[in-house]
Parts: structure tokens; C-alpha cells; sequence
């Protein structure tokens, strides 16, 4: 029984992180699957885009909070999450604007639709130009909120000359009917004052770092595009984030602020797998999708507050998206 509830918790809890693709897998996203593959694909992409860019950022956060070394052979376990504000001008976009070309509006005068951090309503009204008997159909409504949620699970250990190397690891998680996941990450972080000044750097009344981090986030999520026709429809997403910074920090007794200057990239694969209906034919696997979504610099400023063994973590950044990180660690290190 404890077991099982175990279980359930971390279903709840991923799902929750997972929401913003986990919504892909709904019925209402199977009208993106529409027209053509090359029509299908470009409305995935605009509808999700603020998925891609949030979870981007999301797996390039949090890697250090200090540019202090945690010391030899010491450690830092810590749980954070990410959330990404997606903005004003990413939460719709106009289906004109694709270029479709099986598809279009039925009003010309709307067609500006939701992407999945806008509102909660029903999207733009579409028809194929193309089939004998064409039915009408609504683009996917939003979430409703603007938020691309993140966890970050991560281990850290000190090695010698002032490095500290942290793992980011997850098994495949089954989460039944809300799909799989997985994720991998490393990075490692520098401690460049002792490596430069020797002993005579201690006299700085600062501490200064380098550090770098790759994360994979893998999610394969099943679909039922045609109300249960086929069974092998699966939407496979892959995001990978890479992120370079120097930091920057100050040690006052129990509380260490710190900032950073650096620059993330973020990539994303999207491919919808298996067999579909469109207007007049079948097609298999008819969306596939590797693009970068992510390519910017980034500005961060946050603190750690260390009690004992345990540790806070806070953080804002400003990049492409703002975003908070927030977590909690378990450790022996300074």
C-alpha cells in the first residue's frame, strides 16, 4: 500500500510539472493533426511553442547558487523547480501567418488563436480547402495561465582544486495514462579565485566561478487522434539545454547572495508517430520537429540560506523568458 501511494504521488507531482506537453496528449490537440503533415507540424509548433521555450530555460536553471566550492568529497542533494513566464506576445498566435496550405479560417476576420499558455478558450474555427465533404474544426483552447512549470533533482559533490560536479538523473518514470519520463543532466562549476590568486585570493572580499550544465528531458505521451482507430499514435518529445555562466557571490554567516552573467541554448524534438487519418489520406508518422528554441543570454541574481545541513534556494533570471527557481537541499558543504 505504501508503496502504490508512493507511486501515486510521484505520478501526481510529475504530471503537474509536466502539464503544459502533458495537455498535448488531449483529444482537442488532435485538430492540430490536420490538412497536411507539413500543415500539422507548423500548428504544433505554434501552439506549443511556449511549452518548448519554458522547459528550455527550465533545464538550464538552477545548476549553482554560489560560486563558492562545497569542499572535497562533500555533497548537496537538492529538489527545485523551475517556473517560466511566458509573455504577452507568446500566449496567441495568427493562423495566417503560417502559411497553411490545406487549411484556412472560416471568419477571416479571426484568426488569432491561443498557444498553450493563453486563454482559456477555444481557438480560431478552421476548414480544409481540400477532401469532397470538409467539416469545420477549433484550434485547442489555452491553459489559461502563463507559467511552463520544471523540476530540477540534483546532486552535487566537491572535488579537488576548488570543482564541484552535479549529476541531474531521473529513471524512466511510468506515469500510466499521462505518458513517460525521463531526464539526464551534467554540469560542473570552477572556483577560479584559488586557481588564479593562490592563497592571496582568500584576501578578495568576494568569490568568483565558472560553471556549465547539460540536461535531456525525454516525454513520450500517447495520443488518440482518431477516436481509437489506430493504437500505436504516440507523441514523442525530447528537449535538450545547455547553459554557461560566471558567477559571482558574497558568504555572510548563513546567507550567501549571489549573481550571474551567462548564456543558454535550448533544443527541441517533436515527432508525432504512428498512423493518422488526414482530409483524403493516411500517413505515418506525419510530424517531425528539431528546432532550437532557446539561443540568448541570461541575467541572475538569488541567494542560498544554509541551516545547518539544510539549504534554501532562491533565484529570478531574466532571459528570453523570466523565470523563478525555488528549492530545497540537503548537504554537507559550505
Amino acid at each position: 500500500m505504501e508503496n502504490k501511494f508512493r507511486a501515486f504521488k510521484n505520478t501526481i507531482l510529475l504530471s503537474a510539472f509536466l502539464l503544459p506537453l502533458n495537455l498535448m496528449a488531449q483529444d482537442e490537440v488532435g485538430d492540430l493533426i490536420k490538412g497536411t503533415p507539413a500543415d500539422a507540424t507548423k500548428l504544433i509548433n505554434a501552439y506549443a511553442n511556449p511549452a518548448f521555450k519554458g522547459f528550455g530555460l527550465g533545464l538550464n536553471s538552477g545548476w549553482a547558487n554560489s560560486a563558492k566550492s562545497i569542499g572535497v568529497f562533500r555533497f548537496d542533494l537538492r529538489i527545485t523547480a523551475t517556473l517560466a513566464m511566458s509573455p504577452t506576445k507568446d500566449r496567441s498566435f495568427n493562423v495566417n501567418s503560417l502559411n497553411l496550405q490545406t487549411l484556412r479560417p472560416t471568419n477571416p476576420a479571426n484568426t488569432i488563436t491561443p498557444t498553450v499558455t493563453g486563454e482559456d478558450k477555444e481557438g480560431v474555427e478552421m476548414i480544409p480547402t481540400t477532401g469532397a465533404n470538409p467539416q469545420p474544426f477549433k484550434l485547442p483552447k489555452g491553459l489559461g495561465f502563463n507559467y511552463i512549470p520544471s523540476p530540477q533533482v540534483q546532486l552535487t559533490v566537491g572535488l579537488p582544486k576548488n570543482i564541484d560536479v552535479s549529476l541531474r538523473y531521473s529513471p524512466t518514470i511510468d506515469l500510466n495514462e499521462n505518458g513517460k519520463f525521463s531526464l539526464f543532466g551534467i554540469g560542473a562549476k570552477v572556483e577560479i579565485l584559488p586557481l588564479i590568486l593562490g592563497k592571496t585570493g582568500k584576501i578578495l572580499p568576494f568569490d568568483l566561478a565558472v560553471a556549465g550544465g547539460y540536461t535531456k528531458l525525454k516525454y513520450e505521451i500517447p495520443l488518440d487522434v482518431n477516436n481509437g482507430k489506430y493504437s500505436n499514435q504516440v507523441l514523442k518529445t525530447e528537449f535538450g539545454g545547455f547553459s554557461a555562466e560566471a558567477i559571482i557571490s558574497k558568504k555572510l554567516a548563513i546567507f550567501t547572495p549571489f549573481a550571474s552573467l551567462g548564456y543558454n541554448t535550448a533544443q527541441h524534438k517533436i515527432n508525432a508517430l504512428g498512423t493518422y487519418d488526414f482530409n483524403s489520406t493516411t500517413e505515418t508518422n506525419p510530424v517531425k520537429i528539431d528546432e532550437k528554441s532557446i539561443n540568448a543570454v541570461k541575467a541572475t541574481a538569488g541567494f542560498q540560506l544554509k541551516l545547518a545541513i539544510l539549504k534554501l534556494y532562491a533565484s529570478y533570471t531574466v532571459s528570453e523568458y523570466s523565470y523563478v527557481n525555488a528549492g530545497i537541499g540537503l548537504g554537507i558543504g559550505k
